[in-house]
């Protein structure tokens, strides 16, 4: 998928976040803390892509693209696991043949900056989710 493909994917999924208010509304507003602690890891997450991507690290980047993906999906942010999922392919496809030392810095100059900012616009929603219920 092109890069400019994603913003047809939403940024957040409404039925998963409402899905996991309902299985754990009854424990103390757990959703809140599960959606908090998304937000308070994901600067970590992106930090730990960019750093592991820039260092050419291809088995850090891998954890830290597929730590990204999967909260990502857990809390509904469609758009941002999408780009994790993109950029896991391009890991598992164009690091194979080429040293790692050079692919995986151009695979951070290609995509950080679009998941860095797709992260800043889905903590902004979440937030205003959290406060809206």
């Amino acid at each position: 998928m092109a890069q400019d493909e994603h913003i047809d994917v939403p940024l957040l999924d409404q039925a998963v976040l409402e899905r996991l208010r309902t299985e754990l509304e009854e424990d103390d507003g757990v959703w809140k803390v599960f959606v908090q602690n998304f937000i308070e890891h994901l600067p970590h997450r992106t930090d730990k892509l960019r750093l592991t991507l820039t260092t050419g690290d291809l088995t850090g980047a891998m954890d830290a693209v597929l730590s990204l993906k999967t909260s990502s999906q857990m809390v509904g942010a469609e758009r941002l696991a999408e780009l994790a999922m993109d950029l896991e392919r391009a890991l598992r496809h164009e690091s194979i043949d080429i040293e790692p030392a050079r692919v995986l810095p151009r695979l951070a100059a290609d995509r950080l900056r679009q998941i860095i900012r797709c992260a800043r616009q889905t903590t902004y929603l979440l937030q205003k989710y959290l406060h809206s219920g």
